[in-house]
């Protein structure tokens, strides 16, 4: 599986990943001690693609994969760690709470903004002299070839064309990369979408994230930094609009109303965001000369969090991959080696795909016996210890084949 040393000459990059946010970033991070060429191809220019003001649930092996990478210390001071986490049905008093003792660990989790994490990343990524960062550049076409990848780019306004052993598509649920393959998908898009807003709430968050669930679809409250708090609270579409363009007065009041008075009065910094959200698996994450990570291979509901997590994992899993067979002396293009990332990460992701289209259904409903089947699972993760262990595990991505950079 070597690659000639004809072909070597030729190449310019051992990898291209298209796609400089969070997850390709992470891939590339990821690699910088492994002899291995990178190019990060993003579109944006970096004052747009940091200024998304969104945040996400980062889980203690997100953190533990930045550690590894060895840029943990940069984010930690920057984000939340929550010490409780809170599941509610609705208004039934009867609440379930997650505490680090329950894993023997000092937190459950991380509430991380979109710009630290993207910032710190970027900033890592300008110490690595193994990866060239094309911004803005966007591809025009790829062309699979045996022994490598060419490239055509519009960098900088002006054409250019570079040969990579393997391409790697990290650009979104509408990937190019994965549609100009051919790669199918499978899954469907929710009735719902999400509203998402930071606030600022009278009274101290306590560092506790909620999971409250509602007939109209999830809502989970994330605690940020200076007593802020994120809000990703799920509504059938056209509610959602309607609470993206009701009065401000008017939409904190439903707020404060559907958050139980928890917070006080509360105040909304910035715009209000609604996006909508589906289920979607890849038929395959890898071709010859092609892997898929993240939102690029799947999407999943953003109950629990787990969507960016999930790409996280991914891009450690093939950084992983990619190192052991280069160190092999095998090409890293080889389907036979993107194989293993793929069985690896493939089931893994079903498993949390599943789990969160089953939350929204069994919770998004008024069915009596959903109602109790659902009180009878709360019943069993507040009584139970080893279910909810188990549930904790899932959560916080400790369960499953971690990969080595988590282990350092």
């Amino acid at each position: 599986m070597s690659i000639n040393s004809t072909v070597e000459n030729q190449i310019d990059y051992d990898l291209a990943i298209v796609g400089g946010g969070i997850v390709g970033a992470t891939l590339a991070a990821a690699l910088k001690d492994s002899g291995l060429r990178v190019a990060l191809i993003e579109a944006q220019v970096e004052s747009v693609s940091v200024a998304k003001g969104r945040a996400y649930a980062i889980s203690l092996l997100s953190g533990r994969i930045f550690q590894g990478i060895g840029i943990w210390d940069k984010i930690e001071p920057q984000i939340t760690t929550y010490q409780q986490v809170q599941l509610s049905d609705a208004d039934y008093p009867k609440i379930v709470q997650f505490n680090p003792p329950e894993l023997g660990t000092k937190g459950l989790g991380y509430t991380a903004e979109h710009r630290v994490l993207l910032t710190v990343l970027q900033e890592f990524l300008a110490t690595c002299t193994n990866v060239s960062y094309l911004c803005p550049a966007e591809v025009i076409k790829a062309d699979y070839q045996p022994d490598f990848v060419e490239i055509q780019l519009r960098l900088n306004g002006e054409l250019q064309t570079i040969k990579t052993r393997l391409l790697v598509g990290a650009d979104g649920a509408k990937s190019q990369i994965r549609q100009a393959a051919g790669i199918k998908t499978h899954g469907w898009p929710y009735w719902q979408s999400c509203v998402v807003a930071t606030l600022k709430p009278e009274k101290p968050h306590n560092n506790i994230a909620y999971e409250r669930f509602w007939p109209s679809g999830p809502m989970g409250v994330l605690p940020l930094p200076e007593n802020r708090l994120q809000i990703v609270w799920t509504w059938p579409h056209a509610e959602a609009k309607a609470m993206q363009e009701l009065d401000e007065t008017e939409f904190l009041q439903k707020l404060e109303y559907y958050t139980g008075g928890k917070f006080g009065k509360l105040e909304l910094l910035g715009d209000r965001y609604v996006f909508p959200v589906q289920l979607m698996q890849s038929d395959r994450y890898t071709l010859h000369r092609l892997a898929l990570i993240g939102d690029a291979a799947h999407g999943c509901h953003p109950v629990t969090g787990q969507g960016m997590n999930l790409g996280i994992r991914d891009a450690a899993a093939l950084a992983q991959i990619l190192q052991t067979a280069h160190q092999k002396g095998e090409d890293i293009g080889n389907i036979h080696v993107l194989k293993n990332y793929e069985n690896w990460r493939k089931q893994e992701n079903w498993v949390i795909l599943g789990l969160t289209d089953f939350l929204d259904r069994l919770f998004s409903n008024q069915f009596f016996p959903l109602i109790i089947s659902r009180r009878f699972g709360l019943w069993m993760l507040r009584n139970i210890t080893p279910v909810k262990k188990y549930a904790l595990q899932l959560m916080t991505g400790l369960r499953g084949r971690p990969p080595q950079l988590s282990q350092l």
